[in-house]
């Protein structure tokens, strides 16, 4: 092989369009522009999504709704899951060892489903205000 012998694969490389050389080519005259408007002249251009000044979708459409992005981080963890803890003090990583929440979650919050029969002292963790009630009333302490 040698470097004046290397071509490119055949169809990679296609003809440029040679446009106004004549009736013949097909595209002589106009270009291939066809008659008169916008994209026909030279800089003929409009934004994506121009509807002629007519009130472009995007804009007719409502807006619809909303993706939290600590949602995805946040495991739910009940009240009753909480007696299956041996410590008396839970963080985020108690919980992680107590594969109570998986591994990649960051945060947690606690809510009123079930009961619990010991005080708990929650630590960095949120609570609703029914899982917050629960607690205080066995004997727990919540800190943030």
């Amino acid at each position: 092989m040698y470097l004046n012998t290397i071509k490119p694969a055949v169809g990679a490389k296609k003809a440029a369009k040679r446009v106004g050389r004549g009736i013949g080519s097909g595209l002589g005259k106009t270009c291939g522009r066809g008659h008169k408007g916008q994209h026909s002249r030279a800089g003929g251009f409009h934004k994506v999504g121009f509807e002629g000044g007519q009130m472009p979708l995007q804009r007719r459409l409502p807006k619809v709704g909303f993706a939290s992005r600590t949602a995805k981080l946040t495991a739910e963890v009940r009240l009753h899951e909480l007696g299956r803890i041996e410590n008396d003090s839970i963080s985020l990583e108690t919980l992680k060892a107590a594969r109570i929440i998986k591994q990649h979650f960051k945060y947690a919050k606690i809510i009123a489903t079930g009961e619990i029969s010991r005080a708990f002292k929650i630590l960095g963790i949120a609570c609703t205000t029914g899982a917050r009630t629960a607690i205080l009333n066995a004997g727990g302490s919540i800190e943030e």
